[in-house]
């Protein structure tokens, strides 16, 4: 299955598909499953792994919110979207940065998905008009 081709089935789309912003929804949805099996995963660590966890859980939920709004057609709130692509560009370095600290492999995995949904909603923002 594709949100792509979801998106571009909505009448509201027509030729006004937007590949960018379908990706960074994508890269989103997956993003905030990652980030909470990430979490989840810390959460079954020996040491002291708060601050991840919270960290992966935060950008969960922010991911999940952008691309509920990413995956919308019907009217507009463009403003609210591009702030929520911001937000979401933002809390994802931010996750990066915190699971990059550690050595484990499912933060590695997770740190490498948020770059991806960073720069895939970095890309998204100049598109959304």
């Amino acid at each position: 299955m594709s949100i792509h081709k979801m998106i571009a089935l909505h009448p509201d789309v027509g030729d006004d598909f937007n590949d960018m912003l379908a990706t960074a929804a994508r890269h989103a949805m997956f993003c905030a499953e990652m980030c909470t099996s990430c979490a989840d995963a810390c959460a079954a660590e020996t040491m002291d792994m708060r601050q991840c966890i919270r960290s992966c859980l935060d950008c969960a939920d922010v991911c999940a919110a952008t691309a509920r709004l990413a995956i919308r057609r019907t009217g507009q709130n463009i403003e609210a979207l591009r702030m929520m692509l911001e937000t979401c560009k933002s809390i994802c370095d931010l996750c990066a940065e915190e699971c990059s600290r550690h050595a484990h492999e499912h933060c590695k995995l997770c740190a490498e998905m948020c770059r991806e949904c960073a720069s895939d909603c970095r890309a998204a923002i100049p598109t959304v008009q």
